[in-house]
């Protein structure tokens, strides 16, 4: 079964009906194991209307939980390191989203794609 990491902004997207609710819903149905990061439960989390709590929670019960350890550590921070010596400033939290779904063998499924420059992560532009 192939995964997809999905970013905060697909999920974001998801709770508020938009057109990615209705991929996000079929995601299994096409073969698609739907995966989530701490960073992006974090981001989701800090902007929930008062009304999406519950919305939020039967969402991330739906999803698996990738890691973010060590390894997927010193990937996020080569990238930040190697990209920032070449004059590119990435986020912390983009970096460890990615590193999460390398290190799960996962697409990345995101609407700024341009936040993903690395050649190692496969991106999906939703």
């Amino acid at each position: 079964m192939a995964r997809l990491l999905l970013d905060s902004t697909v999920l974001i997207d998801a709770l508020r009906g938009r057109p990615a609710a209705d991929r996000v819903a079929g995601l299994r149905r096409l073969g698609t194991q739907p995966w989530v990061c701490a960073i992006s439960v974090e981001e989701i989390w800090r902007g929930l209307h008062p009304d999406e709590e519950n919305h939020a929670v039967r969402l991330f019960r739906g999803l698996q939980l990738a890691p973010l350890g060590v390894p997927e550590g010193r990937l996020a921070g080569t990238w930040r390191r190697d990209f920032a010596a070449a004059g590119t400033t990435l986020h912390q939290a983009d970096c460890l989203i990615a590193a999460a779904a390398v290190g799960i063998s996962a697409s990345l499924a995101t609407a700024n794609v341009q936040d993903f420059p690395m050649s190692e992560v496969r991106v999906e532009a939703w």
